[in-house]
């Protein structure tokens, strides 16, 4: 597919995630938009952490992003992706009243239920914008902190993705994203379905070379601050591969990850 078919896919189901409302026990935010893929084991809880308001949690995360992105009183904070305004929320209890966070996403339907949710909370220094995440409406050197959660695998072109972060950091700004990315060959069948696209598997790329762009763009200090696996059942994954690739899936060391990394501008 090409990349704007891709985006218009994410559109389509993200925009349906958000009109079927909270749904935290799966990745793809409800099973009856994205096929049958469970992916309960993406999410971490956010239980813990104070802002969390749960009409914002759709479960379409991968990780904790705020829990390393060193957020302070006052600071500037970019969330990419914002979605229902999940993460946008639990960064505006870190940088206090004196603060202000953004919150960026391309489907309306999202940026509506964020916006609602903003206002039920009586926070004035949140918004949330429209916008592409690979070219975002925002001026340079604007946020002290860009976070995401289980987006930028989403997007077609990881480098332009990065470079416009790059952009609107300030010098010394800095980034914490949770992601979806791969450690060896992801059969071609899975990387080409639609519903496994948009619940976080088939957009991811390998974890070498999404460092490797990263680093290219001209972040330091990169660290991956969190890894962990993420089991697909087998029977999910016998809908899209026969057996015989399953079994060579297990056994070649390949697998799919979420991690939390960090970077420096």
């Amino acid at each position: 597919m090409k990349p704007e078919d891709l985006k218009l896919i994410v559109k389509e189901k993200y925009g349906q995630i958000a009109n079927k409302g909270n749904n935290t026990t799966s990745c793809c935010g409800s099973t009856n938009c994205c096929g049958e893929v469970d992916y309960s084991n993406f999410a971490d809880s956010y239980d813990e952490l104070k802002g969390y308001n749960p009409e914002a949690d759709l479960g379409l995360g991968c990780g904790l992003p705020t829990e390393y992105a060193g957020i302070n009183q006052g600071d500037s904070v970019l969330d990419l992706g914002s979605g229902a305004g999940n993460d946008c929320f639990v960064a505006r209890q870190l940088v206090g009243a004196e603060g202000k966070v953004t919150g960026i996403d391309f489907t309306d339907e999202m940026l509506e239920k964020a916006k609602a949710n903003a206002l039920k909370l009586n926070y004035t220094n949140v918004k949330f914008v429209k916008g592409d995440i690979e070219d975002m409406p925002l001026p340079e050197n604007e946020y002290d902190v860009v976070v995401s959660n289980c987006v930028l695998n989403l997007v077609p072109n990881k480098e332009k993705a990065f470079s416009e972060i790059f952009r609107v950091l300030k010098d010394g700004g800095h980034f914490s994203i949770s992601d979806v990315v791969l450690i060896g060959e992801l059969p071609s069948e899975l990387q080409s379905a639609a519903e496994m696209y948009a619940g976080c598997v088939s957009g991811a790329i390998q974890k070498d070379d999404y460092l490797n762009v990263v680093s290219e763009i001209g972040f330091k200090n990169i660290e991956i601050k969190k890894e962990k696996v993420i089991i697909v059942p087998d029977d999910i994954l016998l809908k899209y591969i026969s057996k015989e690739e399953l079994n060579q899936f297990k056994t070649n060391g390949a697998g799919i990850f979420s991690i939390t990394v960090v970077g420096t501008k």
